[in-house]
């Protein structure tokens, strides 16, 4: 048996007491509480004087409000007859319907569309989507379940027990995984419009992956760059003011890019963590049996390229009542360049009429 020195018993205690303590600390210490999440402005930050407020101003649509969430506040727009049309064969439901703008630009996207809808008897609901347009924009992730919250809080705050779900562009995707998580608030049709949500990375840009970087996102919302953005896109608006069409859609991207300091962290963190890939669990949710489902798509499409529409098509169920439509020459602005086929397309959808049955 050897014998243990005090010297070594003392070297012993030395070397194990240290970490035996530091493991007992962070076991036991108390997390502190978490910071609130910060905020940045929306366009209505913006001066009556700024460009914004002529090209897409707050009461762009009829029927506006905000909402204020946990999240910031969330301007919506609510157009067309209070009633509404009545849902088929349920007489006592108003057929409400929610369109949903995508990755850059608010919900002036659909100001041919929804005044259409709106015409034919529908109540349509449109709303900015956190980080753009008259929307607040909190510093956080921008991933599916934040944006899929938000619209299930707000048809809560609106007192909307359903509704038809129609999504371009991202907001395709947010209509995917919006009609798998709250199936029991998802009516009888989904729309899918130039719809990302299964986008491969290899079809995402270098330039778009390199400028969502989150180094260079940090150096984007430096006050230098954000100065210099600000100074370079009035001299870009004054310029196509001159124009006797100035591109409206292509404006309010420069604005909110240059004017917002949340709007380019929500595009970034969107292309990186949004409803803009992965979501092939949502297409194959059973929440779409049985639902009429409509993915249009146009056939010059390089943003979300055509050979998505077919890829929906055979990743959603064949127990849902699906039609694909292409429109022919019509690229990602679909809703803008094609509203009238879009606008069909959309009627068919919400009344049924003629629609695929559910194969045998």
């Amino acid at each position: 048996m050897v014998a243990t020195s005090p010297f070594q018993c003392l070297t012993l205690t030395l070397l194990i007491l240290p970490p035996l303590l530091l493991t007992t600390y962070f076991m036991a210490v108390f997390p502190s509480p978490p910071a609130p999440v910060s905020i940045h402005p929306s366009l209505a930050s913006l001066p009556p004087t700024s460009k914004s407020w002529s090209i897409y101003p707050e009461d762009f649509y009829p029927g506006g409000g905000y909402a204020t969430f946990p999240n910031g506040r969330v301007r919506y727009w609510l157009v067309g007859p209070e009633k509404g049309k009545r849902a088929r064969q349920r007489d006592r439901d108003e057929l409400h319907v929610v369109l949903i703008h995508g990755l850059s630009i608010p919900a002036i996207v659909w100001k041919d569309v929804a005044p259409s809808l709106a015409a034919r008897g529908y109540r349509v609901l449109l709303y900015d989507l956190y980080g753009r347009g008259y929307s607040d924009a909190p510093l956080m992730t921008y991933d599916t379940n934040l944006y899929t919250n938000q619209l299930a809080l707000l048809m809560q705050y609106l007192k909307w027990e359903k509704a038809n779900i129609v999504g371009v562009s991202m907001g395709g995707g947010i209509a995917a995984a919006f009609t798998a998580q709250f199936p029991h608030l998802t009516d009888e049709g989904v729309g899918l419009l130039a719809c990302a949500g299964l986008m491969e990375s290899d079809d995402i840009s270098r330039t778009a992956k390199f400028m969502s970087s989150p180094l260079v996102q940090s150096l984007a919302s430096s006050r230098p760059v954000q100065t210099y953005l600000r100074h370079l896109t009035n001299q870009t608006v004054a310029r196509n003011t001159l124009d006797d069409k100035p591109n409206v859609i292509l404006e309010i991207v420069r604005l909110q890019s240059a004017h917002l300091p949340g709007y380019n962290n929500a595009l970034s963190s969107s292309l990186r963590d949004g409803p803009i890939r992965g979501q092939t669990s949502a297409f194959q949710s059973s929440a779409f049996e049985g639902k009429r489902v409509l993915i249009l798509h146009g056939t010059k499409d390089v943003t979300v390229r055509p050979k998505y529409a077919s890829l929906i098509d055979s990743t959603v169920t064949s127990k849902a009542h699906k039609k694909v439509i292409f429109i022919n020459g019509a690229g990602h602005d679909l809703s803008v360049s094609h509203s009238k086929e879009v606008t069909d397309a959309l009627v068919n959808l919400l009344s049924g009429s003629n629609w695929k049955t559910i194969p045998s």
